[in-house]
């Protein structure tokens, strides 16, 4: 029997994506970078805590949220993903059920009718979570949901609900995982480098060169699909949906995504909703 890999468009072998949290005024200048480099992520926002309009912070304040405005004139077509990060951004596992539930219905309710979008990610607020916690986001329609937990590696997600990101960017050996991710060659198994944190590190830090460096490294290279992370999971979604004769020759794509995988070392491409005979 060949061997099937999932590749993602044009064939690739590898993907990126970002994830930053809490919609911050240094979110504007993330943005400038990931959009120089042809980077693409999400950002999570906190609907119910947005600033006012007209704050004016404190010198020396490093976590800024945007005002609504703000947010919007940064993000509105900008080519990245919008997700929840909670209303007002608390211990989910600790409330009740029914208050964490409105916690996520009502962020996601707020930022579909401000960007008028469908919204169906989420990072934990904290990176915590808990049993009833996935539970209320799987009700609230939402299809996979962003902890802190490092997994260090590229595997393709199993739990979209429980998602692990590969590293945050302070980790000791972000370096070296960015240069085994781009230096590596795949032979089976594709490649997933998911980097989260928070915009305001890098002021707080001075390293804002950490990030420039890293996307001058990775970004606009013909061998990595650069993907928000809803895009990545309705494309592998995609791909787990194809279906197979029992000899593998014959393949159905009942999807709307155009798939691409790898069969005994041949790139296939299959159209959404088209047959093939491989």
């Amino acid at each position: 029997m060949a061997n099937i890999f999932l590749r993602f468009p044009e064939g690739r072998k590898k993907a990126l994506t970002l994830s930053y949290d809490d919609g911050v005024e240094q979110d504007i200048k993330l943005v400038e970078i990931m959009n120089k480099y042809g980077l693409k992520g999400t950002f999570n926002l906190n609907s119910g805590i947005y600033a006012e309009e007209g704050t004016v912070y404190p010198e020396g304040q490093v976590h800024r949220r945007m005002t609504e405005k703000q947010i919007k004139e940064t993000f509105m077509n900008s080519g990245h993903e919008i997700a929840v990060h909670s209303l007002t951004h608390p211990f989910l596992e600790q409330l009740p059920v029914h208050m964490a539930v409105n916690e996520i219905i009502k962020d996601r309710e707020n930022l579909e009718k401000q960007f008028g979008t469908i919204v169906r990610g989420m990072a934990y607020p904290y990176g915590t979570f808990s049993d009833d916690v996935v539970e209320a986001l799987r009700l609230c329609g939402l299809a996979y949901a962003r902890t802190v937990i490092p997994s260090k590696d590229f595997k393709i997600p199993r739990d979209w609900l429980r998602l692990s990101a590969t590293c945050h960017h302070t980790a000791p050996d972000f370096e070296v995982i960015t240069k085994k991710f781009i230096e590596d060659k795949v032979t089976q198994g594709p490649y997933l480098f998911y980097l989260w944190g928070h915009s305001y590190e890098f002021e707080a830090n001075d390293n804002w060169d950490l990030i420039e460096d890293f996307a001058k490294y990775v970004g606009n290279r013909n061998d990595i699909w650069y993907a928000t992370n809803i895009e990545i999971y309705d494309y592998i979604d995609a791909y787990n949906r194809l279906q197979f004769s029992v000899d593998g020759k014959r393949v159905k794509n009942p999807s709307s995504i155009t798939v691409w995988f790898e069969y005994s070392e041949k790139f296939i491409k299959i159209e959404a909703g088209a047959t093939i005979e491989i």
